[in-house]
């Protein structure tokens, strides 16, 4: 098992300073290897998160509902649900009372994109199974919990 310090090859200033960079780098390794698990399904994390929201949510729901639930805030969530409609991912509907309301549902093909990116087994499942016991991924949540304030 490689360490932080063997993978930067860095002086740290302390733990703490250690921590933060081996947070930033494990989430970097994370990002990349979720990034690579997508690329056969031709979609993008930002568009698998808004199909895994969409399929958690179930029916019709106010775009502004599924931004507040994005991973990561992305101010172009609107260029993303447009691809998603494109590949016939998602449905999208404006409101008859307000059209400045856009309600999104996951289609039927969405749907089993989605299903199918979660059979596949990935990098970072592979990694989780291998190396970390339930209790050390709860514990590990706790401590980012803690540090996020």
């Amino acid at each position: 098992m490689s360490t932080i310090d063997s993978e930067i090859k860095s002086k740290f200033v302390n733990d703490q300073h250690r921590f933060v960079t081996n947070l930033v780098f494990t989430a970097n390794w994370v990002q990349n290897a979720f990034t690579e698990h997508l690329k056969p399904f031709g979609i993008s994390s930002q568009q698998y998160n808004i199909l895994r929201i969409l399929k958690g949510l179930g029916d019709w729901v106010a775009m502004s509902e599924v931004k507040d639930g994005l991973l990561e805030k992305a101010p172009n969530a609107t260029r993303l649900t447009d691809k998603l409609l494109k590949k016939k991912l998602i449905e999208r509907n404006r409101s008859e009372v307000d059209r400045r309301v856009v309600y999104v549902r996951i289609s039927k093909v969405g749907l089993k994109l989605v299903n199918d990116v979660n059979q596949q087994e990935s990098v970072i499942q592979t990694a989780m199974e291998k190396h970390l016991t339930a209790k050390d991924a709860k514990y590990a949540s706790e401590i980012l919990d803690k540090f996020r304030g």
